[in-house]
Order: C-alpha cells, then sequence, then structure tokens
C-alpha cells in the first residue's frame, strides 16, 4: 500500500472539502480519491463517513470508484471496506480492514460501529472471524506495548461478541485468545484458549492455552499445555523450539538444550530448531562459534520460514558484535566533561604522557576548543608513526598536532554516511549489509570520511551524540567508512584485493580510532565468508600482540578495544583469546554506574 495520494500535504479538512465540491459536480473519481485522502488521516471522522455515504448513494455503491489493485491507497482499501459493509458484504470488509491493520497498527481503521457492533459476529461465519483476528495477529508484535492497544481494540470487541454467540468453537476461541494476549488481557486470553481447548482439543489450541498461560505468568502451566500440543503432533517441531526457549527464560537450560536436540534428531536443517540451539549454547558456555554457525546457517537458508531474532538477541550491547565500544583514554574523558559542562573546555587542561590518537585529539579540538592539551612524555615507539613502515598514512604532524593528509569526501560521500552511519547494529553480517549502500563511493572518498568525518546529522542520534559524546558519532562515521571499504570491487579475490589491502594498511597505521574500525571490518568479513577466516584471524593475532608488546612500555588508548574485537573474531586461536582476555583485564576502563550519562546515552541509542 503507498503511503500517500498524489498530495500528501493536503489536511483532513482540504481533502472532505474538495471531496464535496468535486461531488457536488458529478466528478466523482476527483471525490472517491479526495475522500480516500481523508480518510487515510482521520478514519473515525464522522464528516468523512458521511460523506462517502453521499458518495456510494450517487454511484451505485460506490465499489467501482475503489478497486483493489497491487498497489492501492490505503485510504481507497479502508474506504472499499466501507463500502461492502454497507452494500451487505461485511466479510470481505472486514479483512480490507485487517489488511490495512497490517499495513498500518497504530491507526484506528477499524474504530467504526459496523465493526464492534454485535450484530457482526452473528452475521459472520465463526471460521472467517477467527482468520481475520489471526490475520491481525500475525501483524502485531507480542505484546503490543501499551501505547499502541487503543487502535486495536475493536478487533477485541469483535472477539467478544463473538465468542458470546460462537461460545465452543475452538479455532475463533484460539484466535480471540491470541489477539487479548497481545493486547495485554493475559486472563481473557487464558479464559478463551481454556475454553477452546475443553470444547475441541487440538494442537493448535494447546499452543495458543500454551502461550497465554506463559504471558500471565503461569510458565508451568505453559510447559504442560505444549507438551500436550507435542503428543498430539510430534512432527511439529515449532512446539520444541517453543518449549526450549519457555524453559531456558526460567534457568532451565539443560532440559532446553534437550528439547532442541530432540528436534535437530528430527530435522537437523529445521531453522526454528537450529536458531534456538544455537542461541541457547551461546548462553550456556558463551562460545562466539555457536554464533559464527548461526551466521553461516542464515546465510545458507535464506528462505528460513519466518525471520528470527536469536542473533541479534545474542549479539545487542556486546562490544562490536552489536556495538562500536566508546572511546577510552584522558583525553575523551576530559572532552567529555566539557561537553557535559557545556563551556567548550575553556579553563579546562589534561595531561597526556603520550600523543593521543589523532582522531581523538581532532574530535577533542572540534568539540571542546577551549580544553589545552599538553603531552608530557615522548614514550618509544612512538604513537604518532605507523606501526609497519607500509601503512598509508593518513595525518601529517605539526607541533604535536595531527592535520589530515587526504582530501576531504565529495558531498555525496558525506550525505550518504549521514544516511547510514550508526554505533550500533543487529550483529556483524547485518553491518556488513547494512553497508552495502556505500559501494558506489569512490575509495578516495572512504577514506577521506576517515579524517574529515562530517558533523553528526539534525536528526535524533545526532543530537543525543552531539549532546553527550561527539566521539561516538567519529567512531561510527570511521566503522561504516572501513564496512564501506569491504564492498569495494569486490570481483576481486580476497587475497589480493584493494578492499584487503588497503584495511591491512589502515589496521597497521598509526594507533588510532581508525586501527579498531579496520580491524572490525576485517573481522566482519570473516563473519560473511568463511574463506577467509583463517587470513582474519592470523591479522587479528599478529595485531593484538603488537598491542600487547607495545602496552608493556606505553599506553595505548585502543587495546581494549582491540581485544573486544580480537574476541569477536572467528576462528580465533585461544593463545590470542587468552591474550584478548588478559589486557581487558589490565587495561578495560571501568564500566560506568548505573546513573552514569555515558551508560544511559548508549541505553537510549540501542533502542532507537
Amino acid at each position: 500500500m503507498p503511503e500517500g495520494t498524489d498530495d500528501p500535504a493536503l489536511s483532513v479538512t482540504e481533502e472532505l472539502a474538495l471531496a464535496r465540491l468535486a461531488l457536488d459536480e458529478g466528478d466523482l473519481h476527483h471525490a472517491a480519491g479526495h475522500l480516500a485522502g481523508a480518510l487515510a488521516q482521520a478514519p473515525t471522522l464522522p464528516e468523512v463517513h458521511e460523506t462517502l455515504a453521499r458518495l456510494a448513494a450517487t454511484s451505485g455503491g460506490g465499489l467501482d470508484l475503489f478497486p483493489i489493485n497491487h498497489h492501492t491507497f490505503v485510504g481507497a482499501v479502508v474506504a472499499r471496506a466501507h463500502l461492502l459493509a454497507t452494500a451487505g458484504r461485511p466479510a470481505e470488509g472486514l479483512e480490507l480492514l485487517a489488511a490495512a491493520t497490517a499495513y498500518a497498527p497504530g491507526t484506528e481503521w477499524a474504530a467504526v460501529p459496523w465493526v464492534t457492533a454485535p450484530e457482526l459476529a452473528e452475521r459472520l461465519e465463526p471460521e472467517h472471524i477467527a482468520r481475520v483476528l489471526m490475520q491481525v495477529c500475525a501483524a502485531l508484535p507480542d505484546p503490543v506495548p501499551r501505547i499502541g492497544r487503543a487502535p486495536l481494540s475493536p478487533y477485541l470487541t469483535l472477539a467478544r461478541n463473538a465468542a458470546t454467540v460462537h461460545p465452543e468453537h475452538g479455532l475463533l476461541l484460539g484466535a480471540a485468545s491470541a489477539l487479548a494476549r497481545r493486547l495485554g488481557e493475559t486472563e481473557l486470553a487464558v479464559r478463551w484458549a481454556t475454553r477452546g481447548v475443553r470444547a475441541q482439543p487440538s494442537k493448535m489450541g494447546e499452543v495458543w492455552l500454551g502461550y497465554a498461560y506463559r504471558s500471565s505468568g503461569r510458565t508451568r502451566d505453559g510447559l504442560a499445555a505444549l507438551g500436550r500440543a507435542v503428543e498430539l503432533d510430534p512432527d511439529d517441531l515449532a512446539i520444541y523450539a517453543d518449549i526450549a526457549g519457555t524453559l531456558a527464560e526460567i534457568g532451565r537450560l539443560d532440559e532446553a538444550l534437550e528439547w532442541t536436540e530432540r528436534a535437530l534428531a528430527r530435522d537437523p536443517s529445521f531453522d526454528c530448531a537450529v536458531h534456538t540451539a544455537h542461541r541457547l549454547r551461546h548462553l550456556r558456555d558463551g562460545d562466539l562459534a555457536h554464533l559464527v554457525a548461526l551466521a553461516d546457517f542464515v546465510r545458507d537458508h535464506p528462505d528460513d520460514s519466518h525471520e528470527h531474532g536469536d542473533l541479534a538477541q545474542c549479539c545487542r550491547g556486546k562490544p562490536w558484535l552489536g556495538q562500536l565500544t566508546p572511546a577510552g583514554g584522558p583525553l575523551v574523558d576530559a572532552m567529555r566533561q566539557a561537553v557535559a559542562d557545556d563551556d567548550n573546555g575553556l579553563g579546562g587542561a589534561v595531561r597526556l604522557p603520550a600523543a593521543a590518537p589523532p582522531s581523538a585529539v581532532g574530535t577533542a579540538i572540534a568539540t571542546a576548543p577551549g580544553l589545552r592539551i599538553e603531552v608530557v612524555g615522548a614514550p618509544e615507539p612512538d604513537p604518532r608513526e605507523p606501526r609497519r613502515a607500509s601503512a598509508q598514512r593518513l595525518w601529517h604532524y605539526a607541533d604535536a598536532v595531527p592535520t589530515p593528509a587526504l582530501a576531504a569526501p565529495s558531498a555525496a560521500a558525506v550525505e550518504r554516511i549521514g544516511q547510514i552511519a550508526h554505533p550500533a547494529w543487529a550483529h556483524p553480517p547485518a553491518a556488513y549489509d547494512a553497508a552495502v549502500g556505500l559501494a558506489g563511493l569512490e575509495l578516495a572518498d572512504l577514506l577521506g570520511l576517515l579524517v574529515h568525518p562530517p558533523a553528526a546529522p539534525a536528526n535524533a542520534v545526532g543530537r543525543l551524540l552531539a549532546a553527550h559524546d561527539p566521539s561516538v558519532w567519529v567512531r561510527g562515521v570511521q566503522v561504516w567508512a572501513c564496512l564501506g571499504l569491504l564492498h569495494h570491487r569486490t570481483d576481486e579475490p580476497w587475497e589480493g584485493s584493494t578492499r584487503r589491502r588497503v584495511l591491512l594498511d589502515l589496521v597497521w597505521g598509526v594507533e588510532d580510532w581508525v586501527t579498531e574500525a579496520a580491524l572490525f571490518a576485517l573481522v566482519t568479513a570473516a563473519w560473511v565468508d568463511p574463506s577467509v577466516r583463517p587470513d582474519v584471524a592470523r591479522v587479528v593475532a599478529e595485531r593484538l600482540a603488537d598491542v600487547a608488546a607495545v602496552a608493556r612500555t606505553r599506553p595505548v588508548p585502543i587495546a581494549a578495544s582491540l581485544a573486544h574485537l580480537a574476541l569477536a573474531a572467528p576462528q580465533l586461536d585461544p593463545a590470542t583469546a587468552a591474550l584478548a582476555t588478559e589486557l581487558l583485564n589490565v587495561h578495560s576502563p571501568r564500566l560506568p554506574r548505573p546513573r552514569n550519562p555515558l551508560r544511559r546515552l548508549w541505553q537510549r541509542l540501542l533502542r532507537r
């Protein structure tokens, strides 16, 4: 369904006025178009329905004015639904309203008298009502957030009326229970599902009852109902996965894994069981290999029965698996304090034992220009020099102040990165897929973004970061620019490819946030392409060993982040994993306290 009419700027009052004018002039098609626009904005406004009734009376019912095709505007769909009900075909009309609800669940499409009238339940077959309720449920989260429930209440009224008229129809009662559960009416959901199973025992009835019990907090009864469903149909492996997930939620992990193994013994490729099994195995032992195996399964089975969130659930909030890590070091801490004080750092000073990462210096100068930065030491190896001589230089130094050595990116590149960059992602393969939007950028643009990060966009995320921690946006730009490099000349074989060569140069360049971004891109490549995993694991091991060696003689602000990155890399050898853990124990910054603004910042970002 398209989102607008030919002139989406018109208000409902203007649409209604133009509809009436066209109707008076006999221009029925234009009247219908403007009425559809009015309905899309105000689906319950009495004046709109009165004008629709006039149109129907003038045009012999009006159905021909609102045909259904593959790209019908939602307002026209709703108009046709009401006209079908008026024409004595409410079953068809109800299906169209349900389709509109699936398209935009937050709109009161069904809040009209003919839907909530008790007579409708008497006129329709219970099977038809059940199908409509299931159609609505399929488009809703479970549960629906409280703020979004009011527009859906007419369907619950319809379910109540139908359950009164058909008190022993198992399918109807089960579907009604599913809707009630989603709308927070858990006890009503239990009553309806219980009645349905008692009247007509069935597998689906037991499943609906199990879900209702689970939502009402009666987990033991829910597991019993789901167990009876398995007895009725041992081949429905989705129920095995549901039981496993429920057991895991209450801490019975071993039993949960037994259920996944039972399902996989019947069908090793059944997607629900595979997703649940890998998630629970990772929950049990924390081994990254389970998540990598799940990502491989997702890649090799694009036609899963439905979308799963197990991989995203396991990666959510984890360093580099689901988000970039906050920058560390005294310079960044001083910059954050200047942002919190809203004083541009005036009068403030920070003394550094060694030169800070150039991206940190650039961000601090831009964010807190009054902050005085003093480097009091010159330890070796010099942090301003690349770790390998072959690395491409991104920065020049003059009086210890880094300046970009590359040209600024094009306006198109700046616009594109502003649309894509974000400090969080579902999981590494999802980040790789999202970065395909940068595939058309030139190499010079992608590199230019690393040292000339644009200002945060004027949207909710940009304003949030600017007010709390501007370094997060800069790091996000660098991460996504490096992910964009993964899409550069993908026709080239990996070993000798431009994308690999450039990313390696960045990994071994000056110790900087760019180092982290480039290494994350390599780690992401290993997630999406098993053939490059040994190569990436070797690079990660070498880079982390170098960090550990340097950290023995001077501070390395990116050490903890690189250690987190290593632990996110597929096929990492045990010795490097142990080294990463050791570095985290020594160099990881203290976790913010629960009321720390930085912790709240990440919580708010992850909700967006």
